[in-house]
């Protein structure tokens, strides 16, 4: 499922994101680096394609001819494990 990296809304992509697509709950660009699989903050250029060419700003759009949508779970799912984890985390340290 397609994610926006901005705002955590669940996206229906179809087809190939355009360089001018924008999401339509925030209005982000959606053909960016931090929505792209290869986008890799540790890795060289922050991209794991090897080919690709240096993008100074990774949340604007870019002309990335290697760019694919990632995969990953809403924001909101996150937050519910994040809550369930501390609750059981109270409950263990409980008096």
């Amino acid at each position: 499922m397609q994610v926006c990296h901005r705002c955590g809304e669940e996206l229906n992509i179809a087809d190939r994101v355009s360089r001018t697509a924008t999401c339509p709950h925030c209005g982000t660009y959606l053909h960016s680096c931090l929505n792209c699989s290869f986008h890799d903050p540790h890795a060289h250029n922050q991209c794991r394609e090897p080919q690709s060419e240096y993008v100074s700003d990774r949340e604007k759009a870019n002309f990335c001819d290697f760019f694919t949508f990632r995969e990953s779970e809403p924001s909101g799912k996150k937050e519910d494990e994040v809550a369930k984890a501390r609750k059981a985390w109270e409950e263990l340290f409980k008096k």
